[in-house]
């Protein structure tokens, strides 16, 4: 199944918190089904943007698991690296 990608951010929907509050399901269903952006306004003034989610997005926990090789012991200290000469 294709990848549906988000069209431009061209697509932005305003609808005041009100409208919003009443038709909370059908509208997070338009902005999954025709991948756009909703901004919700307050008396005019933007307070919150919903998008939709991006399903390809990579997952930002553990992303560098398996990135990281120690060389040595990394609890004892170097003597060399403080000049000691035990």
């Amino acid at each position: 199944m294709p990848t549906r990608r988000p069209r431009s951010p061209a697509t932005v929907r305003s609808v005041p918190a009100g409208e919003f509050k009443q038709h909370c399901l059908q509208l997070m269903d338009e902005v999954r089904d025709r991948r756009i952006a909703l901004v919700i306004t307050k008396h005019g003034t933007p307070v919150a943007q919903l998008v939709p989610v991006d399903e390809n997005a990579a997952d930002g926990f553990g992303f560098l698991a398996g990135t990281v090789t120690v060389h040595g012991d990394i609890v004892a200290p170097d003597a060399d690296e403080w000049g000691d000469d035990a």
